[in-house]
């Protein structure tokens, strides 16, 4: 058990500082609240109205946006193997090869349906 007092330090030192900075900066940002600073900001631009429910994205946003969620976490199977490659041997290699091809078919396959297109 005492092998888990750092890891439960750290995550109470983190909240306790995320606690704190949330908490100090409700007291002591300025309150000076005026139309400007309510309204939203588009990168300088004049914004634009919405409509009452908040607009709508198109769906390519979206779909864009899990593809590289599923592209990030293949990066993340691929670490641990690197590090453990030469423990794993040829087993680990047959494994590997099967995530890499699942995941290319995937991506060839979003490819020719034109998901990664920007029109």
């Amino acid at each position: 058990m005492t092998e888990y007092i750092p890891i439960v330090a750290l995550l109470a030192l983190g909240l306790g500082f995320g606690l704190f900075s949330v908490a100090i900066s409700g007291l002591t940002g300025p309150k000076r609240y005026n139309r400007a600073r309510l309204d939203a900001y588009e990168c300088g631009i004049e914004p634009t109205p919405q409509p009452a429910g908040g607009g709508r994205f198109p769906v390519k946003y979206f779909i864009t946006a899990m593809l590289f969620i599923v592209f990030d976490i293949e990066i993340i199977f691929l670490y641990p193997y690197a590090v453990a490659f030469d423990a794993l041997g040829f087993f680990g290699l047959v494994e590997m090869v099967l995530f890499i091809g699942t995941v290319f078919v995937a991506y060839a396959y979003v490819w020719r349906r034109g998901g990664l297109e920007w029109d």
